[in-house]
């Protein structure tokens, strides 16, 4: 398919809602347009859903056949990389080499997903009770089985549109689920590929069913659609909390990766070079758009005049630009309702004495582009954009004294989603990581990932955990099966 194709495709989609339009956020242009499902859709794509699961088409094939055609769509992805790289580059502004990154670790979930598939298990229990109804449990035998929820709704955010589909779509289908996947509307253009790369491998019909339109159709029949036994979304704590809501006509089950207002500590005796290039780039990429990034940091008094002005620094010489801008370091906001906000929080900082040393402005150019910000003087106790998630390239910095001060406030939010620790003491690094709140810690780095390892939220920063074996087994619901022997 060609890039055109895929913007006319997706203009024919069929629908009965609003025409949604599709604009470049690195030049404020209209690629194309949609119409929003309606709720007829929802409904129809349910019931695929529930008739595929039902037959067992999917879930019923032995693990190993399952996997083989989880490779072959790993396969077809890397085929079609530039494609996808180039679809969510135009999509979301990032620019492109970072899209053409982000691809491969994409195709790479169905790879390691494919290997759960034969390895999930139940296990057996040696029964040690006596007495009981029947009056001995001497020979009783016990065990588990794992089993997939069944039908499942996939909501995935606009901030990296192929990397969370395959975050979600990858461990839903080697748990054997059926599925309704629903991208964000700003950005369908990748997803519309990486459903026919599913059909080609081989999953059967109905079992992954296609859904475009707003959050608040689309997304909110499928939260409270009877049908669907449990919902996947990433996105922010406010919708969270909707989707729980909406949830509670059949009480579905729930997994949740939201919003996060990371903390970044770094220590005197840190490798200052290396924390604040991290520092800086783990709040400024993709315009700060990402659920992990290290919105408020915190420094120890002896650097902290140093840090500021190092990670200011970075921000002034960060090149901002679109897919087609040469040497473009840090994509545009996704929207012009993105950038109300994020100029919202900045303007109102400034109205009560926050001090801007460098950026809170847009660029004068077109694309929704804002100017890396780096902000001191921040009040924690009142201030809402140093409480509040942002999502954009602006960063708090604030100085501490010592341990208990720092991870005091680390600690002071609703949030829990990641923290940082720069420092070259591993002993105290390791004692700050048990202290932290959050569900993902980094020591000496930032903004890494794997496959294998465990990502989840504390407090309002989500349910559940995706990747590693929490991912598939979130997806599976566990039945203990007694017999008398």
């Amino acid at each position: 398919m060609t890039l055109q194709s895929v913007l006319d495709d997706l203009r024919k989609l069929p629908g009965t809602g609003e025409v949604i339009p599709i604009i470049d956020p690195a030049t404020e242009e209209t690629i194309t347009e949609f119409t929003d499902c309606g709720p007829e859709a929802v409904d129809a794509a349910v019931a695929r859903a529930r008739a595929a699961f039902e037959s067992g088409v999917w879930h019923g094939l032995p693990g190993r056949e399952r996997a083989k055609i989880m490779w072959r769509i790993a396969d077809l992805m890397d085929e079609r990389a530039e494609e996808l790289a180039q679809l969510d580059s135009l999509n979301t502004g990032m620019p492109l080499a970072q899209a053409r990154m982000i691809v491969p670790t994409c195709a790479e979930f169905f790879r390691y997903y494919a290997g759960w598939c034969t390895k999930v298990n139940g296990t057996a229990h040696d029964v040690q009770m006596t007495g009981g109804i029947s009056g001995a449990y001497a020979n009783m035998h016990a065990y588990t089985l794992k089993e997939p929820y069944g039908v499942v709704g996939l909501i995935f955010p606009w901030n990296g549109p192929v990397f969370n589909a395959c975050a979600k779509l990858a461990p839903a289908l080697a748990a054997g689920c059926s599925m309704i996947v629903k991208p964000a509307e700003e950005t369908p253009l990748s997803a519309l590929v990486l459903d026919r790369i599913i059909a080609e491998a081989g999953v059967p019909e109905g079992v992954v069913n296609l859904l475009n339109g707003y959050g608040h159709t689309a997304g909110a029949a499928l939260t409270a659609h009877p049908g669907v036994d449990k919902i996947a979304f990433t996105g922010s704590t406010e919708v969270g909390k909707e989707i729980v809501r909406a949830s509670a006509g059949n009480l579905k089950k729930v997994m949740l990766e939201l919003g996060g207002k990371s903390p970044v500590l770094i220590y005197d005796d840190a490798d200052l070079d290396m924390a604040i290039m991290m520092a800086a780039m783990g709040i400024f990429v993709h315009s700060g758009q990402g659920c992990v990034c290290g919105s408020r940091i915190f420094v120890q008094r002896g650097v902290y005049e140093r840090v500021v002005e190092g990670i200011t620094t970075v921000a002034n010489n960060l090149k901002l630009g679109g897919p087609k801008d040469e040497g473009a370091m840090i994509s545009p906001l996704i929207s012009a309702k993105q950038l109300t906000r994020v100029m919202g929080y900045i303007d109102e900082g400034k109205r009560d004495g926050v001090e801007v040393v460098t950026g809170g402005h847009r660029l004068d150019r077109p694309g929704y582009f804002v100017h890396p910000t780096v902000l001191t003087n921040v009040d924690p106790a009142t201030s809402r954009l140093y409480k509040e998630e942002i999502f954009g390239p602006v960063v708090t910095i604030l100085p501490f004294d010592d341990d208990d001060e720092a991870v005091a406030l680390a600690n002071d939010t609703t949030y829990g989603l990641a923290a940082t620790a720069w420092t070259t003491n591993l002993s105290r690094a390791h004692r700050i990581a048990k202290r932290l709140q959050a569900g993902t810690v980094t020591l000496n780095c930032q903004l890494v990932f794997d496959h294998a390892v465990p990502f989840g939220g504390y407090k309002q920063s989500g349910w559940g955990h995706e990747f590693g074996r929490e991912g598939i087994e979130a997806y599976m619901q566990t039945k203990s099966v007694w017999a008398q022997l």
